[in-house]
């Protein structure tokens, strides 16, 4: 039921929005509706709510019945006979000690960190995936519009295939390699136009909006890497894993905790018989851990060892992200090298060698397939340009919204 209102909201909401989006503007709609990031400040909100209430004190108890109530002997069934049968009426009240309520808030405040983490991490993931989803549609809608500019060109050389057949200087059977190109040609582009609906599908995931479009330039590919490098330490899955470690701890205190005595008070008031007189009582109980070795001991040292682990993974997850970090470098610095190659000697020679076959098929020394193989050469070497420009953005935008003030 849930998912079909959803479902239904979600569409509703897509028919009102199906302007195109910016780079900025798709993201501060993700940021806006993307309900995972809702989700996630509620459950920090919850958190912080329960914080309040972890080192208090434990409901007090009332206590009412019916004490000495003779059963035997000459007042038996007659407790207004008995010097002891009274009506009580209490009130008692536990207090664990003072280390336990301590611990007890500080395990409450490390959640409160750590769900503060999580919103942060689902922030990035949100932000990350609506930038990377962005790129993609803009990339594959400018392959498509460079494969259909193609498309178009080798037109005026297919249309002069009659008459090349008529005129005897093409076979009959060299008529049908344009038409296998031309399918080809089409299989690339219903390849796209699949990439498109798949960026478009990620796009909505996170806008909200099913007929999302883009607009605009792609975002800005310059980032400051040793900047980046010097904030690692301050990125959501450095503060999930402190967060963990800091739950940890408290645990561990919480455990430790245990070995000290709880107390609790109680204060009674008897109603007996006239006869005999009311009668006040307070009493004051006191826990005695006397078997700790059995029973806190071991607890503490796993409560510990979890602490070590924890602390362990945090130095793990610190390291992770600087190999993640320069790893992503090593890639932008790559696919930087590819695009300027594309763009200045792939695409270049690509276009020369179709213009040499063009020239050729027109003063009839080479054949139509030439032609068009050179001109499909152009096409897969543009595509590919995109590509290679389309990895270059996404690994800097990539970095930026990782490691970058974006992602706190």
């Amino acid at each position: 039921m849930y998912i079909r209102t959803a479902v239904a909201a979600l569409a509703w909401a897509s028919a009102a929005t199906a302007a195109p989006l910016t780079f900025d503007q798709a993201l501060d709609r993700a940021r806006d509706t993307a309900p995972s990031l809702a989700g996630k400040a509620l459950g920090t909100d919850a958190a912080r709510s329960s914080a309040r209430a972890a080192g208090a004190l434990p409901d007090p108890k009332l206590e009412f019945g019916f004490t000495g109530f003779p059963v035997s002997g000459p007042n038996a069934g007659h407790p207004e006979r008995d010097d002891f049968s009274t009506v009580r009426v209490g009130i008692e009240q536990d207090v664990p000690n003072r280390a336990k309520r301590t611990a007890r808030t500080g395990r409450a405040e490390a959640d409160v960190a750590a769900s503060e983490a999580a919103r942060l991490g689902e922030a990035r993931t949100v932000r990350l995936g609506t930038a990377l989803a962005w790129i993609d549609l803009y990339f594959a809608a400018r392959k498509l519009m460079a494969l259909d500019a193609v498309r178009a060109g080798v037109a005026p050389l297919i249309r002069t295939t009659p008459a090349r057949l008529a005129s005897g200087s093409a076979r009959p059977a060299q008529t049908i390699e344009p038409a296998q190109m031309l399918a080809a040609l089409d299989d690339r582009r219903a390849e796209l136009v699949a990439d498109a609906a798949k960026a478009r599908a990620a796009l909505t995931r996170w806008t909200g909006d099913t007929a999302a479009e883009v607009a605009g330039p792609p975002p800005s590919t310059g980032f400051d890497a040793l900047a980046l490098r010097a904030g690692l330490i301050g990125l959501p899955e450095v503060r999930v894993a402190d967060a963990a470690a800091g739950q940890a701890d408290a645990d561990a205190r919480l455990a430790r905790a245990e070995k000290r005595p709880d107390w609790s008070w109680q204060v009674g008031y008897d109603r007996r018989d006239p006869r005999f007189g009311d009668m006040l009582g307070a009493t004051i109980k006191i826990g005695l851990p006397l078997f700790a070795k059995n029973r806190q001991d071991p607890l503490i040292l796993a409560r510990d060892l979890d602490a070590q682990r924890a602390r362990l993974d945090a130095q793990a997850t610190a390291r992770e992200l600087v190999a993640a970090f320069e790893t992503d470098l090593a890639d932008h610095a790559m696919h930087h090298e590819r695009l300027e190659r594309a763009r200045a000697t792939l695409l270049p020679l690509a276009e020369r060698r179709s213009a040499l076959e063009t020239a050729s098929y027109s003063a009839g020394s080479s054949g139509l397939a030439d032609a068009l193989a050179a001109r499909i050469a152009v096409a897969e070497a543009r595509l590919e340009l995109l590509t290679r420009e389309g990895d270059f953005v996404r690994d800097a935008v990539r970095i930026n919204l990782t490691y970058g003030s974006d992602a706190r």
